[in-house]
């Protein structure tokens, strides 16, 4: 079943910043669509497994708005698909700042001679049908980037670990930290396999290697304590509207030590989370 939002509202009340955040939550998004061709666009994505989750932006730049969007929902109530209107408002006076700030020009403003709150109310008029058809209203007046986030995940998800992306990785010390982790651990302070001839060649990703590294109290002790803080941060993560965290985990070499740790944790993660990756940056280097 294909999922499409269709994103509209006053200008300057945070479209930009919702369709961000709906492209880091999978969604296909088009910006600016002429909303006379929103049906026509969903028919050609109708026979595409690519396209379940799309979310399109049609506002005042795109004459006939209204009427292209009632048409639209009307079409694909009768397909196999869930439908949202999401509508976007803001007070006049917060525009007004915004606009302010941003130095943009309002999209009648030449209508009314350059007088944006004149260009804003008119705006909200020719707007006020599809406000009142919404499936949600957001006003976005007193609310930050982050609490914006986090309302459409209210909405669009209902559950922070759909939006989380969590990305585990191993590397080795020698080659270089990462430099778009978030998160970096150092294991060197454990028994290093690499010391034991049978194991040197292995890698944490062999059973020998990894049942090695977590033989020591230390290193059942450490992973549990990580496991923790992990669990602590990452919802403090995404509520500060980040939708991705990076955790590294660094041994000497990127081949033993950090290895396991980052199959460890992600084997804990991926129970408890829907998007968990974990790759070795370093393990087929020497």
């Amino acid at each position: 079943m294909k999922e499409i939002v269709l994103l509209t509202g006053v200008s300057g009340a945070g479209k930009s910043t919702a369709m961000g955040f709906m492209e880091d939550a999978g969604y296909y998004c088009i910006d600016n669509m002429p909303a006379q061709l929103i049906s026509t666009f969903i028919g050609l994505m109708e026979n595409s497994e690519d396209y379940s989750k799309i979310a399109i932006v049609a506002d005042v730049r795109s004459k006939g708005v209204f009427t292209a969007f009632t048409e639209a929902v009307e079409n694909l109530k009768y397909g196999d698909y869930v439908v949202r209107i999401i509508y976007l408002d803001i007070k006049t006076p917060e525009a007004l700042k915004r606009y302010k700030l941003t130095r943009r020009k309002h999209p009648f403003a030449d209508k009314f001679a350059g007088r944006t709150e004149d260009a804003i109310e008119y705006e909200k008029e020719v707007l006020k049908p599809i406000r009142q058809s919404a499936d949600f209203v957001i006003d976005t007046s007193d609310l930050t980037n982050t609490q914006l986030k986090a309302r459409l995940t209210q909405i669009l998800i209902g559950d922070d670990k759909d939006v989380m992306n969590i990305n585990v990785m191993s590397f080795g010390f020698k080659h270089g930290i990462p430099t778009d982790a978030d998160f970096v651990l150092d294991v060197r302070c454990l028994p290093n396999p690499y010391w034991v001839e049978e194991l040197r060649s292995k890698t944490g990703l062999d059973e020998e290697v990894y049942n090695y590294v977590f033989s020591f109290d230390a290193a059942n002790e450490l992973l549990e304590k990580l496991k923790g803080l992990l669990d602590f941060l990452n919802p403090l993560y995404i509520r500060e509207g980040k939708s991705q965290v990076v955790i590294a985990i660094g041994c000497t070499g990127g081949n033993h030590r950090s290895v396991a740790f980052a199959e460890a944790l992600y084997k804990y993660f991926k129970r408890r989370w829907d998007n968990v990756t974990v790759n070795h940056r370093d393990i087929d280097r020497k």
